[in-house]
């Protein structure tokens, strides 16, 4: 059971995560939230863009939520470039450097800087990519049949 301010911070964390996805869809890119690249590691934003491309973006919706992390380095190898989302009072100087950023709010997102590509392996990449399919598939399955068994 989530605390009163605990509940604040996801739903802050979920209109950011909205406001990513609004970006990345003008972008030509097509969200997926809170996927799980493994069984321990679950992504906040999940971003396949026009050529196959795999990002990966992190929504942070305050300091407290950031200096809690200490998951988000084991997200690194399952994209090609790796983003944090933030919103526009967050202190961004203290995000580990070397990675992209969007500025967010529940309405829409701006990428502020893109961090430097690291391809993935091809069959991770084709892993992923079967995976992020089949979930996407499962949830729209889902929403047309919630008592089924996808």
């Amino acid at each position: 059971m989530l605390g009163p301010m605990e509940e604040q911070g996801v739903a802050q964390g979920i209109l950011l995560a909205r406001g990513v996805c609004r970006a990345l869809d003008a972008l030509g890119f097509v969200p997926i939230c809170e996927y799980p690249v493994t069984r321990s590691l679950r992504v906040d934003v999940l971003a396949l863009g026009p050529k196959g491309e795999v990002w990966i973006i992190e929504c942070k919706s305050s300091l407290a939520d950031f200096r809690a992390d200490q998951k988000w380095q084991g997200y690194l190898p399952w994209c090609d470039r790796f983003f944090w989302a933030v919103g526009p009072d967050f202190p961004c100087t203290i995000l580990p450097e070397g990675h992209g950023l969007f500025l967010a709010d529940a309405y829409g997102g701006e990428m502020m800087r893109i961090g430097p590509e690291t391809r993935l392996a091809p069959a991770r990449r084709k892993a992923l990519l079967l995976g992020v399919a089949q979930a996407a598939g499962r949830r729209l399955h889902r929403m047309t049949d919630p008592q089924g068994r996808g």
